[in-house]
């Protein structure tokens, strides 16, 4: 490469160097290269797996161990999770069966003083419809005992209305009975 400088020419090339391109491609140099490749990985190699890589696995076998104790843990937890479940249905069944029996006690009880109260209303207006037919019965008899009288003086009047005089009491009671 030469640059121009008011008039003359300099050259930026090393003398006694040939340009014949990178000097990473030239077989010459491969040599020392391949060393420094070789000294690099092997630094790098040492470096990894004495230093880094063992951090790297024991994060790796930490983590993989929490998780494990995690999964553990929620499955123990499943577990006693389960075993309550279980129980606070049972339990639950058994107030749903204790509720059930009070209920039919309750009803049963309420039947049975229904029941009974209704027998002493009925018995009460028994009584009421014995008294009521006795008092009937005995108006009723009365009643009958006033018909006779008063048919006894209806017949009476209607005789004497008719014929003009009055009959006797034997007579309208033969022509009654």
């Amino acid at each position: 490469m030469a640059t121009e400088n008011h008039g003359t020419v300099e050259s930026t090339e090393a003398p006694g160097h040939e340009s014949g391109g990178l000097p990473q491609l030239q077989f010459q140099h491969w040599g020392g290269q391949i060393v420094w490749l070789l000294l690099i990985f092997a630094v790098l190699y040492v470096v990894l797996s004495k230093g880094l890589l063992p951090r790297v696995s024991g994060a790796i076998d930490e983590r993989g161990a929490k998780i494990a104790g995690d999964i553990a843990d929620a499955r123990r937890l499943k577990d006693e999770a389960e075993v309550q479940a279980r129980a606070a249905a049972a339990e639950v069944a058994e107030a749903r069966a204790k509720a059930q029996k009070t209920a039919a006690d309750a009803k049963a009880k309420a039947s049975a003083q229904a029941a009974e109260r209704q027998a002493k209303e009925e018995a009460v207006l028994a009584e009421k419809l014995a008294a009521a037919e006795a008092s009937i019965q005995t108006a009723r008899d009365e009643a009958m005992s006033h018909v006779r009288t008063v048919a006894e003086e209806t017949a009476g009047a209607i005789v004497e209305k008719l014929t003009g005089k009055a009959a006797s009491a034997a007579e309208l009671k033969a022509a009654l009975a």
